[in-house]
């Protein structure tokens, strides 16, 4: 220990003038690969793994960080959050995520990263799920739907979503029948529901008995 103690550190440490050339000589180099062009952007030219590895932590963590914070409401399991929320789904998700019995979109085909397909499998709590709803998601195709849609339509489709991996095909479709084709109309209905006084409101039938 005594030996630690008198272990003379800089000494075997680069000095600063090093630090900084070695620093201003990687800043040089980037500068002019960022120049010539080197990186292909293109979405069908994937990420070296390294890169790609990074881009995924970081994606992963900076949302759990920031989602820890969100209280999930109590009646998220209430099926008539998850029929409010199926139509918003199919309008606004399915394109790229898909739906049970869905083939793959030209959309969902062309995008990188890829979508993850929810009726899958989904990595994220309803916390997280809600925040990149929200928030969108920087480098993908992933859209702040906070901008032009409120918390609780958010929470709709988060509950959707937990229920999505449990339908089979038909049952997806079952729910999604009577959804209005028109945005504005899904937007006006979903909000008549949620409107409605808990005792008078009266969803579909077939929705209920879809879970």
């Amino acid at each position: 220990m005594a030996g630690l103690r008198n272990f003379d550190f800089r000494r075997h440490l680069p000095s600063t003038t090093f630090v900084a050339l070695t620093l201003l000589i990687f800043a040089g180099l980037a500068a002019i690969a960022i120049y010539l062009g080197v990186y292909n952007i293109a979405a069908d030219a994937p990420h070296y793994r390294p890169t790609y590895w990074l881009i995924e932590n970081l994606r992963d963590q900076s949302i759990a960080v920031r989602a820890k914070s969100i209280a999930v409401p109590k009646d998220l399991a209430d099926p008539k959050r998850a029929s409010a929320g199926a139509g918003l789904y199919t309008e606004m998700c399915s394109g790229c995520h898909l739906a049970p019995g869905m083939e793959k979109t030209e959309i969902s085909q062309g995008l990188y990263p890829q979508a993850p397909e929810l009726a899958r499998v989904s990595d994220h709590t309803p916390a997280q799920q809600f925040w990149i709803i929200k928030h969108g998601v920087k480098l993908t195709a992933m859209p702040a739907w906070g901008k032009t849609h409120d918390d609780k339509l958010i929470w709709d489709m988060v509950a959707f979503i937990q229920q999505l991996p449990k339908l089979s095909p038909a049952q997806y479709q079952e729910m999604t029948s009577d959804a209005p084709m028109d945005h504005d109309a899904i937007m006006k209905e979903t909000g008549d529901m949620q409107n409605t006084p808990h005792e008078e409101a009266q969803p579909h039938s077939h929705r209920e008995g879809a879970h």
